[in-house]
């Protein structure tokens, strides 16, 4: 038994359960550069611990009713079996440091699709927010939720195929299941409801997280040892960090999410470190003035006081139980 790693699992595990993303995109980087886990490895023990944790809060969304099946069963048609495919394609780059290479590559575009994804759907939030308050309804219970599947008609081809897409990148990276999907999802229903929105992502999780698991259980390069240190502090700390979401400033944690993920990209795609410093602090800067330039243009003050928290938390008081975001 690894105490590093079971200290390190829930140290991630806490952020999951804060954010309600972050898992995936988050241990296998960790794997890869801090502790030196071959990216095979890494892809193969996350997404086990994944398959192992995603359940638990599938079961709070369907509990609560806020799951769109019907989204759900067109994304699995096309995640599953791109997701068993993608442990296929990878075994297809060959063996040894070709294919470690190859997963790093895969890994590093996987986590700035992911930062990015993280950004636009933080802005998207914003502007709900702003938009609530124009009408009047920011803040008030139930304003953002319904207790029954809101309207909405099913675009199955697009659905499959960004279930496909985010099916091939899982199965290639652990990345993408909690992040990627979400804002496919996003961008495709802008009407489905925030707590909608989180359910059925999380729930269309499970089976495609648990086909890349099988896949890299039979293909992969699982590690007994390395799964079991991992689980023992994840949930728990997934756990906790769920306890701690109604206190804690979730914007600030998300802003500081995507600067790592930023960070373990670069890291990953071999920019040497100076590079590497000197991009974060142009991101921070730029990012800075483009966030209250972007605050300002929907009518909020540039600068967030108590708004640091999650503008739409009432309608997203499922997601910190999330516990296996990606």
């Amino acid at each position: 038994m690894d105490w590093v790693l079971v200290l390190a699992g829930c140290g991630i595990g806490i952020i999951v359960g804060l954010t309600g993303m972050g898992g995936g995109a988050l241990m296998t980087p960790m794997l890869v550069i801090f502790f030196g886990v071959p990216p095979l490895a890494a892809v193969s023990s996350d997404l086990v611990v994944s398959a192992v944790m995603k359940p638990v809060g599938g079961l709070v969304h369907i509990r609560r009713r806020t799951v769109h099946w019907s989204l759900v069963g067109w994304l699995c048609l096309g995640s599953v079996p791109s997701a068993f495919a993608g442990v296929l394609l990878l075994r297809s780059l060959g063996d040894g440091e070709r294919l470690q290479q190859g997963i790093k590559v895969a890994l590093g575009v996987a986590l700035v699709l992911a930062a990015a994804g993280l950004v636009f759907r933080t802005y998207t939030r914003m502007a709900e927010h702003a938009a609530r308050r124009r009408t009047g309804t920011a803040g008030l219970p139930g304003s953002d939720t319904a207790p029954a599947e809101p309207p909405l008609r099913a675009r199955p081809a697009p659905t499959v195929l960004i279930g496909a897409v985010g099916g091939l990148i899982v199965g290639m990276t652990s990345v993408g299941s909690g992040s990627l999907i979400i804002i496919a999802l996003l961008m495709l229903y802008p009407l489905l409801r925030p707590a909608f929105l989180v359910g059925t992502d999380l729930v269309q999780a499970v089976p495609l997280v648990i086909a890349a698991a099988v896949g890299h259980l039979l293909f992969g390069d699982f590690r007994l040892d390395l799964t079991t240190s991992l689980l023992l502090g994840a949930v728990p700390g997934a756990w906790l960090g769920a306890q701690l979401s109604s206190r804690a400033p979730g914007g600030l944690v998300r802003r500081a999410l995507t600067l790592v993920l930023l960070a373990s990209a670069m890291k990953l795609l071999g920019v040497p470190d100076i590079p590497l410093l000197v991009a974060l602090a142009a991101v921070v800067v730029a990012g800075s003035f483009g966030w209250m330039a972007a605050r300002r243009r929907h009518g909020l003050p540039a600068l967030a006081r108590t708004e640091l928290r999650e503008p739409d938390r009432p309608a997203d008081r499922a997601e910190p139980l999330r516990v296996g975001g990606r």
